[in-house]
């Protein structure tokens, strides 16, 4: 696939966690911008591009934002990576990185994290004693694993205005699935203890994200790669 005009790119999922092992995808998120003029006409640009083998999601730079807006943890990561993670960083990529704070707001970190986790605990819960394939087992520590980074990962947004991407104890992610995997209930004790931490710490982020500099940069992006039309003659 190739996608024209990509703003920033870089390697994420469990590669960037510090929880991939041997046969472990690389997961790859970007961002780029449809040309200007596309946006002008009957039928707008494609807004993602998805493909698997490679597993790479390109979003367009509006759509990214919305998301980000809107505190969605994948889309998120983006902009909080490792340096060296990072395979397409353009000057645009770069000022998105030092606005990553704008895109934060309070009740919205809190509701998507924990949101996300909360729904990985629902398909714990759904896949019943542990007696299934060992196909499945994999899948049930790997959605625990996520569940444990998430819950972490969303109260560290949420208390300090920072994300760290990689997890600092991974052993302790890996120990906790096998055990999910065992008995999904495991899980129900972790995800009640960060619900709690969310409602007993103070929050760092500000109650509305800061959308007139989120929308500054975006309009920096179509006066980039806008061309002018060429004009028919009557």
């Amino acid at each position: 696939m190739t996608v024209p005009n990509v703003l920033l790119s870089g390697i994420v999922g469990s590669t960037a966690y510090g929880l991939a092992h041997a046969g472990s995808d690389v997961d790859r998120l970007g961002m780029f911008a449809a040309p200007t003029n596309s946006l002008h006409g009957l039928h707008g640009p494609k807004e993602s591009h998805v493909t698997t083998a490679p597993d790479r999601t390109l979003h367009e730079a509006a759509k990214w934002c919305r998301l980000a807006l809107g505190g969605n943890p994948t889309a998120m990561e983006l902009v909080w990576l490792p340096a060296e993670l990072y395979e397409v960083r353009t000057p645009l990529g770069d000022e998105l990185i030092a606005l990553r704070t704008s895109f934060l707001s309070a009740k919205k970190i809190r509701d998507a994290y924990l949101g996300y986790a909360t729904q990985q605990f629902r398909r714990l819960e759904n896949r019943g004693d542990g007696s299934f394939s060992a196909d499945t087992r994999k899948r049930t520590a790997k959605h625990a694993r996520h569940l444990k980074r998430l819950c972490h990962q969303g109260l560290e947004l949420y208390a300090t205005g920072n994300l760290t991407i990689r997890v600092e104890n991974p052993d302790e992610y890996r120990e906790f699935g096998e055990r999910v995997a065992d008995d999904a209930s495991v899980a129900r004790p972790l995800l009640a203890f960060y619900e709690k931490a969310f409602d007993e710490t103070r929050t760092a982020l500000p109650e509305r994200p800061d959308e007139p500099a989120v929308e500054a940069w975006l309009h920096r992006v179509r006066a980039h790669f806008y061309t002018p039309a060429e004009v028919r003659a009557s």
